[in-house]
């Protein structure tokens, strides 16, 4: 756990709270110093191109959250730059409620999980569209290939 994620998930309140309820100091530790980086390392990396699933999690214009299940084969969630990821978006059931919020916050956490290791990965991020043209070409060859 980064000092990065900390500084994201933890709220006043949830500090409150540590601090009734005990845990307050397991977790302070992260805040004195300096911030680290919010790249993505070598661990991450390898956990995020194996993965075929992930949960996407968006708010709607109303604050409600709302998680999707993505699916795709291995590496269809891509790690486009150290800090910036990409997946394609295969046809479902055509709803775009994720894909709705994020046009109007664009606040999201992925939750990658491996199952058989007992693993997962928690990412806070911003999310856009990307349609046509700008596609990156990683992306493009996912998509014509979904299986």
């Amino acid at each position: 756990m980064t000092d990065r994620y900390l500084e994201i998930a933890t709220s006043d309140a949830v500090k409150d709270l540590q601090e009734r309820w005990g845990g307050r100091s397991a977790y302070s530790r992260f805040e004195s110093g300096p911030l680290t980086s919010n790249q993505l390392g070598p661990e991450e990396i390898a956990f995020i191109e194996d993965t075929d699933s992930f949960f996407l999690a968006s708010l709607n214009e109303s604050g409600w959250p709302y998680i999707q299940h993505r699916g795709g084969p291995p590496g269809f969630l891509k790690v486009l730059e150290n800090n910036r990821l990409g997946f394609p978006d295969f046809k479902g059931n055509r709803q775009y409620l994720s894909f709705g919020n994020i046009l109007k916050n664009p606040h999201v956490s992925l939750f990658l999980i491996d199952y058989p290791a007992r693993a997962r990965l928690k990412i806070f991020g911003h999310a856009k569209l990307v349609e046509g043209d700008s596609v990156p070409e990683a992306l493009r060859k996912i998509e014509d290939n979904p299986a």
